[in-house]
């Protein structure tokens, strides 16, 4: 099954094509003509998947159709990073098409966005915050849009986004097309979408989890040891792009340097950042400047880098949807990648709310000749106790541990 079968225009095609894509995933197969058709559609499906293109193809041919210079798209969504692979894929896209895309962000200069926007754009790439100040300096005319995309709605609420999304709401014209696209639906952000869509199409493709070309594993640590043994994992075990979550802006900065002073090739990713060198960071990942991004959850989203071999948590995340979005970042494209998560006895909850969305049990490792000292990591999780206790096996991950790992559980 090729892209032929949506009947996009051949200028469509091209940028398809060139973008090296030659068969549609589940979530475009199921989506792209349900939004062609001009129906509202609730998407959910797994990180990596293909949501980007779902709905950027059928606005693409849309918008082949009708009037130029005015913006009649617009796609919400909670991050930088996120704002800029959207507007890349467009960008790719419409080579031939003659339609333009710009973005709307904070932490950089806003003359050059409002001269855009000015200048007259099809479509709009947007954060909430900068996109509601274009709006009160009357740079974006938001009166002729005809398509609506909140794209990972679930981060712009937990990210506080959810007054401002709301606010631009108001400002849009009522007969429109609304897309919700996520990895993840929780109920206040489905009850937005009940609010406004109408008569949705909803789409949800396999299970709200990691994809299936993961491996997952957890490593059991403490403070002290926590550091070393992310510098043994990473010169034994992690090979190829590496991208290691960290729960703090400092720690992540911090993290980086030392990493650097023991000679690894690193950047850090981080809030704090300027928005030029994020983007360097991004791209010198990208590029294979750097084989290690240290980042924070911003990374979680937004972050398409296909070749990412190894996701490592640093710092364990908070919730199992964060889990789900750092890890979203490895296995993309059908390809296999490894998640490593070092733990303490904090964790416990935690890794037993991942062992359920998964519905296998997480595989325990520990590091063939490494000085733990006094500490004991077979029993270091109460999962792992009881695991043990009930004879399960900890090695219910994917993949068989390299020869140099000892599983335990």
């Amino acid at each position: 099954m090729s892209f032929d079968i949506f009947g996009l225009d051949p200028r469509i095609l091209d940028g398809v094509r060139a973008a090296g894509y030659t068969k549609p995933t589940p979530i475009q197969r199921q989506a792209i003509p349900e939004v062609m058709a001009g129906r509202d559609v609730l998407g959910v499906a797994q990180t990596g998947t293909g949501k980007t293109a779902a709905f950027a193809l059928p606005i693409l041919q849309r918008l082949l159709d009708g009037p130029r210079g005015r913006t009649r798209a617009l796609i919400i969504a909670p991050t930088r990073e996120l704002a800029e692979q959207i507007h890349g894929f467009f960008h790719t896209m419409t080579r031939r098409t003659g339609l333009r895309s710009a973005t709307v962000y904070g932490g950089v200069g806003r003359a050059a966005q409002a001269q855009a926007l000015r200048r007259g754009t099809e479509i709009i790439v947007a954060c909430p915050g900068r996109l509601l100040d274009h709006m009160g300096e009357g740079d974006a005319d938001l009166s002729g849009i005809e398509i609506l995309v909140l794209d990972e709605a679930d981060r712009m609420c937990d990210m506080g986004f959810l007054p401002d999304v709301k606010r631009i709401l108001r400002e849009l014209p009522v007969d429109r097309q609304t897309l919700f696209f996520s990895a993840t639906m929780p109920m206040d952000i489905r009850g937005l979408a009940d609010r406004i869509l109408r008569n949705p199409l909803a789409v949800q493709v396999d299970t709200i989890a990691p994809a299936a070309t993961v491996a997952h594993s957890i490593y059991p640590t403490t403070d002290r040891l926590r550091k070393s043994m992310l510098e043994t994992l990473l010169r034994r075990e992690a090979t190829g792009r590496t991208l290691v979550f960290t729960r703090t802006k400092h720690r992540a900065r911090s993290l980086a340097h030392d990493l650097e002073r023991s000679g690894m090739r690193v950047a850090e990713l981080q809030g704090n950042m300027p928005q030029s060198k994020r983007q360097q960071a991004i791209d010198g990942f990208r590029s294979g400047r750097y084989d290690i991004l240290v980042a924070t959850d911003i990374a979680a989203r937004g972050i398409d880098v296909t070749a990412v071999k190894h996701v490592i948590n640093y710092d364990a995340p908070d919730t199992v949807d964060a889990y789900t979005h750092r890890i979203g970042r490895t296995g993309r494209a059908q390809l296999t990648g490894e998640a490593f998560t070092l733990v303490d006895s904090d964790d416990s909850e935690l890794i037993e709310r991942i062992e359920k969305t998964l519905g296998v049990p997480l595989e325990r490792r520990r590091i063939d000749g490494f000085d733990y000292g006094a500490f004991t990591p077979e029993t270091a999780l109460n999962p792992v106790r009881r695991a043990a206790a009930s004879g399960r096996s900890g090695g219910g991950g994917r993949r068989r541990a390299p020869t140099r790992m000892k599983r335990f559980g």
